[in-house]
């Protein structure tokens, strides 16, 4: 009996849910993947400066 109530809540939060539109979708995506992105670029720079100070020191 809990589990049917709890599935009654549930499909009644999901009514309330505001979904995101295509458009708020694409610009979310866009930004998650832009920033993974811009991160992967940082880091490895990081990275490469890293090898670079330990082989002076090598």
């Amino acid at each position: 009996m809990k589990f049917i109530n709890f599935l009654k809540s549930v499909v009644q939060e999901m009514k309330e849910v505001t979904w995101p539109n295509a458009q708020e979708t694409r610009r979310d995506t866009s930004t998650v993947v832009g920033t993974s992105i811009l991160m992967a670029i940082f880091l490895g720079c990081v990275d490469w400066f890293f090898q670079w100070a330990l082989q002076l020191f090598a």
